[in-house]
Formats: C-alpha cells, structure tokens, sequence
C-alpha cells in the first residue's frame, strides 16, 4: 500500500465520530477510487464536493496542510538517473574535506571559526543539484542563478577542490584572506569576484534576492531584451532563516506573478544556530501552510527510502498518526540520541508501532533515514519541481544538523558552533562515509582528491560539462555601452525660467536617458509607491508600468494624460509599499551584467529617511555584489519635507551611505550639478565598467537654478567647488560651505554678511563630503607610507590654500556630514547641521529651529571672525537682536 494510500485509511478518533460505519463506508469508496482511477481523480472528487458544501452554506475552513509524508508517493518518483555509488563516493569526499577545511583552520587558531553542521545537513540537496540541475552559462543556456546558503560554504569549495578549480593551498587558507590567495568565510562577490555570484549569509535576504530575481528575469524575457526561459533561479536557505521577515515577506509576490522559474529548497534540520526551530511544532507544517497559501507549489521531502516499507505496512494508519504527533523536539531528540531512544520513545507510544519495528536492530532504527539524505528522493523533487508550471515551487526537506558527526555534533544542540572534532570523531566521520585516510594521518585532517582519472572525477566532470560547465561561477564581461555625453542634458546645464525642485530635474534627466535610441531600453526606473510624489506619473502612459499579465481593468483616470498604464512590456517597475522589494529589483537590475552578461541601468527613487534605515542590509549587499546603478534619495534633508514631521525628516542618510566602500554618495543643489553627477556615473559604471554604485539626494523644494558655473564640472565630481556667481572677491574674510537643500541658505547669508556688515565671502557648494572625506584618507595614508618623498594635499586643503579666514559649514544634515572633513582644514572650521529629531512645519521655520538658516549662519560666522579677533564680540550680540536669535534657544538635540 502507498503512502499515499495508506492517508486515507487513518485511525478514527471515535470520540468526534457519531456514525463510525458511515464514515468507513465513505472512506472505502474513496479507496475504490483511487485504486481504479488514481489520485488525481480522487482528489477531483474531494474537490468537487468541497465545492458542494461550500455552496450549500456549509463552514469549511481552508486546511493548508497535507499529512507529515512526502508529497511524492513512492510510485510516481522520477528514477535518479545516475550512478548511486560514484555519487555517494563524491559526496562522502566533498563532506570529509568541506569538514578538514574547518578543522585544519581551527588548529591554526580558533579565531578562525566555520561551520561543519550546516553543510553536513545539505550535502546531498546540494549534490544533487550539482550533478543533475544546475545549469551553468553557456552558449545554449543563460544559466541558472543559485543562492547558496552562507553557513554551507566549506562544501560549495570542497566541491570546487574535485573539480580542479581550487588546489590545496586555497583549502588551506579558508578564511585566512589578507596576503591573498584566501577563500572567504561566506559567499561575497567582492572577495571572490570571479567565483562567488550572490552574498547570502546574511539569513534574509537570499530568499527575497531570489524572488525578484526571479521576476526580473521575467521582466527582462518580456521586454525582448534577453530569453530566459528555461533558466531557474535555485535558493537555499535553512528553517530557522525563515523567522527572518524577507525570508517570507515577499512570497506573495512569487505566488502572485506564478514565478515557475523559481525554485526555494529549505533545509528543515528542526535547529537554528543555537536550539530548535519550533521544538514545540513542527516547521515544515507551519512553511507548508504559508507557502501554500501564498500560491506556491510544495513539496515535502520529509522520510527517506528507509521509511517506504512501514509506510506501505501501516495499514491502520498508527505509523501516519505518530508521525503527525510528534513535534520537531521529540524528533530532534531521536537523532541525537540514537535507535534504542527512537525504539522507546517514537515507536513505543503505541504498540503497533513497536511490533512493526520487533525485526528491526537499533543500528536499522538509527539508520531510518530523512528526506534530505535521501538522493532519490530530492531527485524526484527537484524533477518535479523544474518541470512544475505556472507556480514557484518550495521543496521542504527534512534533515539532521550535522549529519554523520556523530557523537561529535550530530543532531546536538551545540552542533553549528562545533569547529573541532577530536581524533576518534575524526575516525568515526571517516568511517561512516568511507573516507579512503590512513589511521596514521587522521589526525592531521587531510584533504582528499583521487586522481584526475579516476572514475568518480571523471564522472563529476561528464555532469558538468552536460549542465553547461561550473558553479558558482560569476561573469565580468557584459557588453559595455556607449553613453550620451552631458550635452544631452544642456537645457538643464542653463539657468532655469522657472523654479523646479530638484526632483523634477532628475525626472528631466530619467525622462531625456530613456528617449535615448543607445542606452533608453537599458534603463529601469524602479519607484516602491508615490510615484506621482517624485512627479513620475508622467512616464506611465510613455513607458507604462510592468505587469506580468498587462493590464485586465479599464484604470479609473483612463480619460487623464497621464493615466495607470500597465503593460506586459512595461519599462517601470511599480512595488508597492515595499522598500525591501524595490531594493531587491534594483539589486536584480544592478547585477545583470554578472547574472545575464547584459548592462541594466537601475534608477530607484525612495524616502531617503527610509533608505538605509528600512534596507541597509541590502544596500550593503549591493555593494558586496557590485551592483551598479543609482540610487536616488528622494525628498532628502531634513528641513525640505516640511509638514511630513520626524519619522519623514532625512538627516542622516549621507553618513549611512558613507559606510559602503564603493558607493558614491552626492548632495547638489542645483539641477547643472545633478546632470553633471549622472552622466559622470553613466560613464564610470557602464562605458568604464567600473563596480560602484550611486546614491543621490534630491529634493522637493522649488526654486530657482542658475546656469553652471564654466569650469566647475571637476569640483562638482571631486565634491567641492566655489560658487563664481557668489564670490565677493579674492580677499574674502570669510568662507562659506552649503550643501543640498542649505546651499541657498549659505548664498542668502553670504549677502546678510556683506550688505548687513560688509563682509566679503566666499561661497562654496559641497556635492559630497564623503567623497572629500575619501580624498582625504587617501592622502593622507599616501603620505604615511612615503614619508621621504614629497608630501601630498588634499583636496580639500588644495582649495582653501589661497583662501582667507575661517571656514563655515551648513548641510541639512546631521553635524557628522560635514565633519568628515575637518581633517583636511588647517583653518577654523565650524559646522552647523540638523541634528535631533525632525518635526512637522514650515521649511522656514524648521531651518530656524534646527539652526541652519540664513540668519544662524551669518551669526555663526561672525563668530568665527570674532573668534580670532577680526571682529569685536559684541558685533555678534548685535547681530543675534537684530535678526532675533535668542541666547536661551532650545537645543534642536534634545528638544
């Protein structure tokens, strides 16, 4: 009898059934069906009835679970089509040197760390899909995309090790990267760039990467810009990952565009990184109940073949019913624990149980095995899975944490922080999986490959070649492009007749680039909600919104000009209110050129309040991976948003942004300095190649631009450069730097100080500080380490050398921003910024609260001058009346 068979034949509780022949004689007849027809038929019939009940005003809640068996009865597994005992060789080699990596670093020091538990637990999921699934780029497949889980690493390089792609040497150096020649603790790109594609190990993130992914291949299938059907995404990720809120925040999403090139494996070893996952319940019920529910296909993975015959025998169901029963810590316990506890305490409960098992040693009992160990059985479900349609699909396999450690690890509550494992464990390990290592070296952990003719190597190379070559492997030569040059943007390179934010000039931009017949169906604006906040409604009837199934509903505004165009090959890419998700489409975008050999242009624009705070992460993520693309803070500062109040006000995203080596981080104020910032990154990252990307801030206060400035092209890049149209001459007494949304603060002040005392100033206009902070740093180190030969300036230090009297600066910003470069000043320097929280008001009187309008930048200055004995004191204390600045002000920090 089948397992699936045997489901509906099980025991009764009599207490709930008043008519117990009634029952029985429905249950037969549903039998009879499937006997004569199958499971499919079956299962039509029990629908139909549903239906029925349903319609008749019957209360039948939707059950999202099926029984605790695997969901692919034994007779319709796909057969495993390789060689059984060559592939076990394989792994019981990539498993023993995965484990000696970890061990032969930890001999060294136990700052080294690792993880064997993990991989031990999914080293057949992973072998499997190696030997019979992946698909690597070749000239008839784009390639599949595969997150590997970060915790499992030692295995993806053992792997590598057989292949011939990493030596010895390399294995040596896990996780011992400075001097080079290392192999990073986890998946990162920038480490690894040639070998790693995805950054995974921060648990999260993988899953959601993936979903859109996913859809982004879809996107790019439906815009005729690249074929991918055929092509999967692959991630894997562990039970205890899930509790994590993008592990299944953006299922729905998945389930909704029916992602069929999608392919989620969760290893459910029942253990997080210190305990049970639901010890108390069981995890893989709870994830097929979400996942199902969200629209996905699943697939349980639960018992292994060892399990197939007392399935068949348990025609009365008490094998199913203890099973359902029990929870993950019972079942956690009987791994650790061993075939006589597993005799006692699973099978015991009933004496049924105990008699089927009567034949059975303990060693047979221990040696039942999980769904996740089992190859055939992940074969049939990866089989089933990529053949699947019209759904992604999660395969839910059952495992044990640290399989074959042991008494070393295996099952154990301490099992992912075991980095050691002493010379009888070692023995043990080796003897379990047949690792051919002499007793006289065990305790050395060698690593082991057979020769390059041999048959297992020679067998794991026919499989690669036959899935298109080897991975994790990342590409670095897409076709770069040929981008406009800034005269494309010449209307915004002029004074402006009308005031605009610079917002709308940045839509001006994003709407010249994608009229562009070279690079235009490159570009992907990416919006997460309030599109027509960044006034961008006006491209969805130009290039209309993506949708997997265009547009099924007249729109309400179909009569407006800028009506809710959507179309199956639209350019945008609308998210809804969610950051994660816009953030993991511009990801998808930013990396094309790797995971599709195709240069993508991603401009996604969001609160930048919301930024970094709400999708850090990802962002560093992004910068691991080398994404390329901009990132656009929108509404930026903390004084432009006005009436939004604290949790809307920006102040700090620039120091945020600061932190990511290779993202370059730029605040103009004028719609000339955006241009000039854009086109410059259009051409570093896309006609150079270079693995940067953008963060640009840009805001929703209108106001007049003025014409650029000739020659100022270099200081806006380099971050800094004096303001022509605003200089009151060569020996000015004072020196003023704005920034963003205070950059016309700074202008308004400098005309205070001159018509109000007569004052010359200075003004300057500071892009970026960051990019003067790294200027500085640079320099600085340079100088350090040549201490002989002549010394270097900033660049900061190159402006101000022939300039006069002290340096103030005001940003919207938090203070921080601006003191990046005080290193760099041999002046004195003073800055004013917004920290504190934000508040709702006028952006007059916030500039005034926070202390960085006009009038407070005019008093800070006379200060400074006052300071070094330019001006008298009282001057100050005059000017502080006069413009009505109290000395018993609130501080905007603690207020």
């Amino acid at each position: 009898m089948t397992a699936a068979h045997s489901q509906v034949t099980a025991p009764v509780n009599g207490n709930d059934d008043i008519d117990s022949m009634e029952t029985r004689e429905w249950l037969d007849a549903l039998e009879a069906v499937i006997e004569a027809e199958g499971i499919e038929r079956a299962h039509y019939i029990i629908e139909r009835l549903v239906d029925k009940a349903r319609r008749s005003g019957a209360n039948l809640p939707y059950k999202a679970n099926t029984a605790y068996i695997n969901t692919i009865p034994v007779h319709k597994q796909a057969r495993h089509p390789g060689d059984g005992e060559v592939e076990q060789r394989l792994r019981s080699w990539i498993r023993w040197n995965a484990m000696a990596m970890v061990v032969q670093a930890n001999k060294i020091s136990s700052e080294y760390g690792g993880h064997i538990a993990s991989f031990a637990s999914s080293a057949t999921l992973y072998e499997v899909g190696f030997n019979h699934f992946f698909h690597a780029p070749c000239p008839d497949h784009g390639g599949d995309l595969v997150f590997f889980q970060g915790h499992s690493s030692p295995g993806i390089y053992a792997r590598a090790f057989l292949e011939g792609r990493l030596n010895e040497e390399h294995l040596s150096r896990f996780r011992r990267e400075v001097g080079g020649g290392g192999l990073s603790s986890y998946p990162h790109p920038w480490l690894m760039p040639d070998f790693w594609q995805f950054p995974t190990v921060s648990m999260g993130l993988g899953p959601i990467m993936a979903i859109y992914q996913a859809r982004f291949m879809k996107y790019l299938q439906d815009r005729g810009i690249l074929e991918t059907a055929g092509r999967k995404v692959w991630a894997f990720m562990g039970d205890g990952e899930m509790d994590e809120p993008e592990s299944l925040g953006a299922i729905s999403l998945a389930g909704r565009e029916k992602l069929d090139n999608l392919i989620f494996v969760i290893n459910c070893n029942l253990q997080r990184l210190d305990g049970p996952v639901r010890g108390d319940g069981k995890i893989i019920q709870e994830l097929e109940a979400e996942f199902r529910g969200a629209g996905w296909n699943v697939i349980k993975v639960i018992w292994g073949s060892h399990w197939d015959p007392l399935l068949a025998r348990d025609k009365d169901g008490f094998l199913q019913k203890r099973m359902e029963e029990a929870v993950d810590g019972e079942y956690q316990a009987c791994k650790a624990k061993g075939g006589a506890y597993t005799r006692e305490h699973f099978f015991g409960k009933y004496p049924e149980l105990l008699e089927m098992v009567a034949h059975m040693s303990n060693d047979d009992i221990y040696r039942l095995d999980r769904g996740g160990h089992d190859p055939h059985k992940i074969y049939a479900a990866y089989h089933a899975a990529v053949h699947h349609t019209g759904q992604p699909t999660v395969i839910l396999a059952k495992t044990v944490k640290g399989y074959g450690m042991g008494s070393a690890g295996e099952g154990l509550m301490t099992t992912h922080q075991q980095k050691k494992m002493d010379e009888a464990a070692l023995k043990a390990f080796r003897d379990r999986f047949d690792v051919p290592i002499p007793d006289d070296k065990i305790a050395e952990t060698p690593f082991f490959r057979p020769p390059e003719d041999s048959p297992e190597i020679q067998y794991l190379h026919e499989h690669r070649r036959a899935l298109g070559g080897y991975l994790p492997s990342r590409r670095r030569d897409a076709p770069l492009l040929q981008v406009p040059d800034l005269s494309v943007f010449d209307a915004l390179l002029k004074a402006s007749d009308r005031e605009m934010s610079t917002t709308m000039a940045f839509v001006r931009i994003l709407t010249g680039l994608l009229r562009d017949k070279k690079i235009g169906k490159y570009l992907v604006p990416i919006v997460a909600d309030e599109a027509r906040t960044f006034g961008m409604d006006g491209l969805f009837r130009q290039y209309a919104i993506y949708s997997s199934v265009g547009q099924l509903y007249t729109p309400e505004d179909a009569d407006q000009i800028m009506y809710y165009r959507e179309e199956k090959t639209g350019q945008l890419l609308q998210e809804g209110i969610c950051e994660a998700g816009a953030m993991s489409s511009w990801i998808a975008a930013g990396t094309a050129y790797s995971n599709h050999n195709v240069q993508m242009i991603p401009f996604y624009i969001f609160y930048s309040m919301f930024g970094y705070q709400r999708v850090g992460d990802l962002m560093w993520a992004a910068g691991d991976m080398q994404a390329r693309g901009f990132l656009m803070g929108g509404t930026a500062g903390r004084t432009t948003l006005a009436g939004e109040g604290l949790q809307h006000q920006d102040g700090q995203s620039h120091m945020a942004m600061s932190f990511i080596p290779n993202c370059v981080a730029y605040d103009p104020a004028f719609a000339y300095e955006l241009a000039v910032i854009v086109q410059d990154g259009l051409r570093r990252m896309y006609q150079e190649g270079e693995n940067i990307f953008y963060y640009i801030t840009v805001m929703n206060e209108n106001h007049a631009h003025p014409e650029m400035p000739a020659g100022s092209a270099e200081g806006v890049l380099r971050g800094l450069y004096k303001l022509a149209d605003h200089d009151h001459g060569a020996n000015a007494a004072l020196q003023l730097i704005g920034s963003g949304a205070i950059l016309r603060e700074c202008i308004a002040a400098a005309e205070l100080l001159s018509t109000d005392h007569g004052i010359k100033v200075n003004v300057w206009s500071a892009t970026s500080f960051s990019e003067l902070h790294r200027d500085g740093v640079e320099q600085e180190r340079w100088n350090l380490l040549h201490p002989d030969e002549q010394r270097r300036s900033s660049y900061v230090e190159t402006c101000f050398a022939s300039e006069k009297g002290p340096v103030v600066a005001a940003t919207d910003y938090i203070r921080a921003v601006a003191d990046q470069i005080r290193p760099y000043l041999n002046k004195p320097y003073t800055v004013l910024g917004t920290d504190g929280y934000g508040r709702s008001d006028r952006r007059l009187e916030l500039r005034k609260f926070f202390e960085v309008d006009r009038y407070f930048i005019a008093i800070t200055a006379l200060k400074a001058l006052a300071d070094q004995g330019d001006i008298p004191v009282s001057k100050v204390k005059e000017s502080m009346a006069r413009y009505g600045i109290s000395s018993d002000k609130p501080n905007p920090l603690t207020a």
